[in-house]
């Protein structure tokens, strides 16, 4: 039986470029791979048969032999067995999976460390001004006495057997071949056959570190301050994870925190509301003077600028506003009664006597005007 023209298999003109075959040979593998068809025969088949035709069209000596002789030509220099199917496909996509689906693992590579969180409490005034805190954590460290490698002084890890240090073996599913972790070595690809004794075999111990942390002014609770290189210890000397110090910040007694602005509530009399009045008020670093404008109404909220917290990474600060509240006068004496019942008669004297001047005044306009 003749076999089907490669190009037709790929769906290719015979002057399609390298890039062009590759394309769509990728696009043949991906349609018809049995992950993607469990069970389908005909897919199984046409996934070898796309992949025969890459191995031919893409080394230029087999593509020249074939266009001038045809598959007969080829004398056996396509695919001999179903690895060379699993060979070329994992030239596509080994970068995708992360290994050889041929030959298991690309062998032990380097890995970070994990990332660690601490969450570090603080007080409203310490958020203002900013602070360097010493801090007290169990955190991994690469083990003294082996260097991170696990084996007692004097040793070295070995390459494992079973898996020739590629810390994957392969499995076979019918047609199908995966890659899994080996179990001799974990998926590491190497042995220990003497662990060291400080570490068991780890690599890394865990030992209380101390660190200074710079707080900087202006932090608010959920703030994420990322310490480089103090997380855990990376893996066959790959580098070491991060530290995030996250802030919660305490309230405080005396303000409410909006962002930047701080809000302080400040009681006046009912005489100082009506005569104005000069007074103090809570700031950050000293109290702060403050003007209480004549006639002021309870709920007026007056601003001092650029006396809040400090914007972080920034010169600006926030405001501090003055929510001002009259409080209304109790239990009163006879003598204050008397006083404001006669401050209350000279009051609706004024305002009856500027009443009438304002009629008067109205009646006289219409007069004039002829109304």
């Amino acid at each position: 039986m003749s076999k089907r023209d490669y190009y037709e298999i790929l769906g290719v003109s015979r002057s399609a470029s390298d890039d062009e075959i590759k394309k769509a040979y990728r696009q043949q593998a991906m349609k018809f791979h049995p992950d993607r068809n469990p069970g389908d025969a005909e897919a199984e088949e046409k996934f070898k048969e796309a992949a025969e035709a890459y191995d031919v069209l893409r080394d230029p000596q087999k593509r020249a032999r074939y266009d001038q002789f045809g598959a007969e030509g080829m004398n056996g220099s396509g695919f001999g067995n179903a690895d060379d199917v699993f060979a070329h496909f994992s030239d596509l996509f080994g970068d995708f999976f992360g290994f050889n689906m041929a030959g298991g693992a690309q062998g032990s590579r380097a890995q970070a460390g994990s990332d660690l969180r601490y969450n570090l409490k603080i007080s409203f005034e310490q958020a203002a001004s900013g602070d360097e805190i010493s801090l007290k954590l169990p955190k991994h460290v690469t083990c003294d006495e082996c260097k991170g490698t696990g084996a007692a002084p004097g040793t070295k890890p070995e390459v494992c057997r079973q898996c020739g240090g590629m810390g994957q073996v392969r499995r076979s599913q019918g047609f199908f071949q995966i890659a899994v972790p080996c179990p001799t070595c974990r998926g590491t690809g190497q042995t220990i056959a003497k662990p060291c004794a400080k570490c068991k075999g780890e690599g890394i111990i865990t030992e209380n570190k101390e660190l200074s942390v710079r707080i900087p002014a202006g932090v608010d609770t959920g703030t994420r301050l990322r310490v480089r290189g103090e997380g855990d210890p990376g893996v066959n000397g790959g580098p070491a994870g991060d530290l995030y110090v996250v802030i919660n910040v305490e309230e405080s007694k005396i303000f409410e925190r909006h962002g930047q602005d701080l809000v302080v509530h400040q009681h006046i009399s009912f005489v100082e509301a009506a005569l104005g009045h000069r007074l103090e008020v809570p700031g950050l670093k000293k109290p702060l003077p403050l003007e209480i404008p004549k006639g002021i109404q309870s709920g007026t909220v007056l601003r001092l600028r650029g006396e809040g917290m400090p914007y972080l990474g920034r010169k600006e600060r926030g405001d501090i506003l003055v929510e001002v509240i009259v409080d209304t006068p109790k239990n009163l004496t006879e003598r204050q009664v008397e006083l404001l019942r006669e401050f209350d008669e000279i009051h609706k004297k004024e305002a009856s006597s500027l009443g009438k001047k304002v009629k008067d005044a109205a009646s006289k306009v219409k007069k004039a005007m002829g109304l």
